[in-house]
């Protein structure tokens, strides 16, 4: 079971970082199409943060302790911070890559709950899988040209 947990942790850490990415892109997006990026990283880190209370609590319920500092979330996150205000074009493709690699990270938490029988979670986890899958076909649909 302690490797659920540390997966869970890992992931919950990540999808923490995914969220107050995507929120800094939502403050600091600039240009003609500003509202169109504004409302699209807006809605991505909306439903990130709606799903963050249910994550904690779910490795609550595995046992484990759910991180909760900054220290903790850049010890266990995947996903790198970004100190540099980007361009709406650099922000959509950082973002996609940074779901795509959230989905590795949720899909090995998904295979340790099915190994310990944690139905329940693989369930919550298959949902956080899909939710980002819905963020690329936005993040991949925006960057298309014509």
């Amino acid at each position: 079971m302690e490797e659920l947990v540390k997966a869970a942790r890992v992931a919950f850490a990540s999808e923490y970082s995914f969220f107050i990415k995507a929120q800094n892109f939502h403050w600091n997006v600039e240009g003609p199409d500003f509202l169109q990026y504004h409302d699209l990283f807006g809605k991505i880190y909306g439903e990130v943060y709606d799903s963050l209370d249910t994550f904690a609590e779910q490795i609550r319920g595995l046992g484990g302790y759910a991180p909760g500092s900054f220290q903790k979330f850049s010890m266990l996150s995947q996903i790198e911070d970004e100190n540099n205000i980007l361009d709406k074009t650099a922000m959509t493709a950082e973002l996609l890559e940074d779901s795509l690699k959230i989905v590795k990270i949720l899909k090995i938490t998904f295979q340790r709950s099915e190994e310990f029988s944690e139905y329940g979670f693989s369930d919550f986890v298959a949902g956080r899988i899909d939710a980002h899958r819905k963020h690329q076909w936005m993040l991949r649909s925006s960057l298309k040209n014509g």
